[in-house]
């Protein structure tokens, strides 16, 4: 069997030969972008008229990643993005499980189950219900690694620019947000919006805190994951957060009262003192989405109107996963029949068997039902899906 990259390119590129390719929608508009293995060059600006001529792009040289654009360009093949013409954009979401405080995709199963709750709670409690978006419109995909992407391709918003999808991520991710002012409104079971957001979110965070005045299990953990979360929201913002852990700490202590619990809980924040907006900002945060960013210009996906996504269908090159539609339904985790990426997004073989040797600590994996939780230098067998999936992710390699 071929080794290095080649290895990879050959069962992407028979993976490709063999399956069926999801069509974009207005195909002809679209730029693609091609990664090639090996560490070559991207490929731009690429034009296609139909999948036929896609089909053969990739079984003339298999890639390592695919990617369309969000974009409808009149002349997509330009080389010069003031020559393509720009007539509209899809709106995207992304959400990648290790842009969340206290998450890493070490604990790859772990991660994934997360952002799928955030992928869920950004449609069922914002999307939906706040901006009146049409499931007609929706199509949900897992990114083939580390979240899921939400395309929503609502032809009346194609035209809105990078300051208005600016305003929707801002509030989704509670930029700006008045807690304060929603405060007044916390008695008003009708209220909506981040007042609601906040009134119930209310008893977990009291129960995080008090978890940590209480050194429960976890607790150190719990902590961190909180202190992160108020980082990060208070970088985006533009605010210079004070506040570290100890902070933290010291919240949690008052709040570990049962009359002191009992009263936040019906609202009176004065309990408080001078911690009322360490918690408040601990409360937002704890309920708001975080959404992915684009790694190269630390812009959010949704903002950028000429943005290029993954293509469902094809395969993540840092993890040899189908990048997979799927039904909105199975985008609830707490549903019927929750969509399984460690099940369902396998495309190599797992019959198949290579035999591997792990070259970091403290991952984990999973295929299937089987967990892998290895540590550097242990061999063992492993089908092919899974080989490829380690060795991309720079985990594991493979012993000839």
């Amino acid at each position: 069997m071929a080794t290095g990259w080649a290895r990879f390119a050959h069962r992407f590129g028979a993976y490709y030969r063999t399956s069926e390719f999801w069509t974009p929608p207005r195909m002809k508009t679209r730029e693609w972008m091609f990664i090639p293995f090996g560490g070559a060059p991207p490929i731009r600006h690429k034009g296609f008229s139909d999948m036929q001529g896609v089909r053969q792009f990739l079984t003339d040289r298999a890639m390592h990643s695919c990617f369309y654009s969000t974009a409808y360009w009149e002349r997509p093949f330009e080389m010069k993005m003031a020559d393509k013409n720009w007539l509209g954009a899809d709106l995207i979401f992304d959400l990648d499980g290790d842009h969340l405080p206290g998450v890493t995709d070490r604990d790859f199963p772990g991660m994934l189950e997360v952002i799928h709750e955030q992928a869920w709670t950004l449609w069922n409690d914002f999307l939906e219900p706040e901006f009146g978006f049409d499931e007609k419109y929706l199509q949900v995909t897992f990114s083939g690694h580390r979240g899921f992407h939400l395309h929503y391709r609502d032809p009346a918003l194609f035209h809105l620019d990078s300051e208005a999808r600016r305003e929707i991520v801002s509030y989704i991710r509670g930029e700006g947000v008045d807690v304060k002012g929603g405060l007044a409104r916390y008695h008003d079971l009708s209220s909506e919006g981040w007042t609601r957001r906040i009134r119930d979110g209310m008893g977990g965070m009291v129960t995080k805190l008090q978890g940590i005045a209480g050194k429960n299990s976890g607790y150190r953990k719990e902590l961190k994951s909180l202190h992160d979360g108020l980082k990060s929201q208070s970088q985006r913002e533009g605010r210079k957060s004070t506040k570290g852990q100890g902070s933290i700490e010291q919240l949690a202590s008052i709040v570990n009262h049962p009359d002191r619990a009992k009263r936040l809980k019906d609202g009176n924040f004065g309990v408080l003192e001078k911690h009322q907006s360490l918690f408040l900002d601990l409360l937002k945060t704890d309920t708001s989405v975080v959404l992915g960013s684009a790694g190269e210009t630390d812009e959010v996906v949704t903002i950028d109107v000429r943005r290029q996504i993954r293509w469902p269908t094809s395969l993540h090159g840092k993890t040899g996963m189908r990048v997979s539609e799927f039904p909105l339904s199975r985008l609830d985790p707490d549903g019927p029949n929750p969509y399984a990426p460690l099940h369902e997004a396998l495309a190599l073989s797992t019959q198949d068997m290579l035999r591997v040797e792990m070259t970091v600590d403290d991952s984990i994996a999973q295929f299937g039902d089987k967990v892998y939780d290895k540590s550097t230098g242990d061999q063992f067998e492993i089908h092919e899906a899974g080989a490829t999936f380690l060795v991309l992710k720079g985990w594991a390699k493979v012993i000839v």
